[in-house]
């Protein structure tokens, strides 16, 4: 797909790259190209258009299928772009101490020494010029370049929120503790990113950055509890299933939020989309209803009221207690009930769903779905970004809201019959698969990846023979995808899923053809993976 021809046009499209299926990745000459074609998606949008996000050098656009995304492809070459009008978004002043952890490395590799660098970091105006990774995340470019510093060789597994930090030209504030891979020079107490607010994010693209240097920070009050999961009050939540034990991770999911890409939130949501559909159908819910999403066994929750229930993914024994009822004499009685068909859990009877034989995530669903509050426009929990509600706890009750599609359940079905050794997942190379050799594409896919005991819905970090690439530098951040296969330095693949940072600054070798994310989702933690290029690629890669 892409079209060298155009390189040299300034105000045209100089190349789209393909993303997986149904994602192209435009390249432009610069940040105004960038936010030229950016404004111009926004304003009319292209037939098969779902989501649109620039980046430093790049537009990624995301369809709604792989035929419109080779659509767009072609019709972004032919575009003619015009200078936006600038924004003004007014001043943000970042109180900052200057303390982070790569705070003396970076002096080293600028030459400033620390003192020089925070001079050199307070002594200008920052402007947002684009938001991506994490919500109120805001890439900020400065006056000069005296600042430029490589990304990490490999990447922080936890960065704490607040920290203040550097990568290539740009600079940053992580409004939330999670992965990341820029040099940290200092902390503020400032809060990037509030949902309470008209305008969640504190810096948005357009406003201008002053950061000053103090002794201390004034840590912001932290955000009000918010009742478990959406949780009603006692009072109004007279049906609903009560968490006995929410297992190793359980957490409540629909099918995500769609096209909020440009505020830094990636969709999120179920990461077994099929799963949860199915499970969804069996008790006559809508398919995007919320759900359970459970991984490993382990969930125990009690029905208060009758309800109808279903599970779905990976195949487990599920159990059913009925308590012992003193005053009638009644005894403890247990029964089993299969996976992907609708049974009763009567009031007060206890379902326990058991460790998987095969798989990793299981998917509960209840009539009616799980009523949690809708945050953007959906109940997914984003595990990265901390919007959606929090992993459930033991205790919490939750109450069952009235997304029913069908007046009757549906008949059972038959499941999909999961790996249980080594996992095959279909790739197509790129975006950045010039920055390898062949010889590192071969040993991709010619070898079995590990999954660590590090990941999680962010990701799946892979343990094998390391890469190599061909190509030294920096990559400015772009978008990127679920599915995409991000290569930090030291050669060990990264598989980006659900809660994935929207953007990245990693080169991705190849990106896992959409339909096979759901099997994807399966792969436990000690499984095993291996990577082979789509029959798709060629239908991918045409012009």
């Amino acid at each position: 797909m892409a079209h060298p021809a155009q390189a040299d046009r300034p105000g045209r499209v100089r190349s789209v790259r393909p993303v997986g299926t149904r994602t192209v990745l435009a390249e432009l000459s610069g940040l105004q190209d960038v936010l030229a074609l950016q404004a111009a998606l926004l304003e009319a949008p292209l037939p098969g258009q779902q989501d649109v996000l620039a980046a430093a050098e790049t537009v990624m656009v995301r369809a709604e299928s792989p035929a419109a995304a080779r659509r767009i492809g072609r019709i972004l070459l032919e575009l003619d772009l015009t200078a936006p009008a600038p924004q003004d978004g007014g001043l943000v002043v970042i109180d900052t101490v200057y303390d982070g952890d790569d705070l003396a490395e970076v002096g080293k590799l600028t030459g400033l020494g620390v003192e020089g660098v925070i001079a050199a970091h307070c002594g200008q105006t920052w402007t947002v010029a684009f938001a991506g990774f994490a919500p109120g995340f805001g890439y900020m470019v400065g006056e000069n370049q005296s600042l430029e510093v490589p990304r990490r060789s490999s990447p922080r597994t936890a960065v704490p929120a607040g920290s203040v930090a550097l990568a290539g030209n740009y600079s940053a504030v992580y409004p939330r503790r999670s992965p990341g891979g820029w040099q940290l020079i200092g902390r503020t107490g400032a809060r990037m990113w509030d949902l309470r607010r008209p305008e969640p994010a504190l810096a948005s693209p357009g406003h201008r950055v002053r950061f000053r240097a103090v002794r201390d920070i004034v840590q912001m009050p932290p955000e009000p509890a918010a009742a478990p999961g959406g949780e009603q009050p006692a009072a109004q939540a007279s049906s609903g299933l009560r968490v006995l034990s929410p297992g190793i991770q359980s957490l409540i999911e629909d099918l995500g939020r769609q096209g909020h890409s440009a505020l830094g939130v990636s969709a999120a949501g179920a990461l077994d989309r099929a799963s949860l559909r199915r499970a969804n159908r069996l008790v006559g819910n809508s398919p995007s209803a919320a759900a359970i999403e459970t991984v490993s066994g382990g969930l125990k929750v009690q029905a208060v009221g009758d309800q109808v229930l279903a599970v779905a993914g990976a195949p487990s024994d599920l159990s059913v207690l009925t308590p012992s009822d003193a005053d009638s004499g009644e005894a403890e009685q247990r029964r089993t009930v299969p996976v992907a068909a609708p049974f009763a859990l009567l009031d007060g009877e206890i379902l326990t769903i058991g460790v998987p034989e095969a798989g990793f995530r299981s998917y509960l669903a209840v009539r009616g779905g799980v009523a949690s509050e809708p945050v953007l426009g959906s109940r997914s929990t984003d595990t990265m970004s901390g919007i959606g509600p929090p992993p459930l706890a033991a205790g919490q009750l939750l109450p069952v809201g009235a997304e029913t599609e069908s007046g009757v359940v549906g008949s059972p079905e038959v499941q999909p019959d999961y790996p249980r050794g080594l996992t095959v997942l279909d790739i197509v190379p790129g975006p950045r698969a010039d920055w390898f050799d062949q010889a590192a594409l071969d040993s991709l896919c010619g070898q079995d990846w590990t999954v660590k005991p590090e990941s999680n819905r962010v990701g799946m970090r892979l343990q094998g023979t390391p890469l190599q690439r061909s190509r030294a530098g920096e990559l400015p951040s772009e978008g990127t995808v679920a599915g995409a296969i991000q290569m930090p330095p030291e050669g060990l693949p990264v598989l980006f899923l659900a809660d994935h940072p929207i953007t990245g600054g990693y080169p991705v070798i190849g990106v896992v053809v959409d339909h096979q994310l759901d099997l994807a989702a399966q792969v436990p933690i000690g499984g095993r993976i291996r990577f082979r290029i789509s029959p798709e690629y060629k239908t991918v890669a045409m012009s």
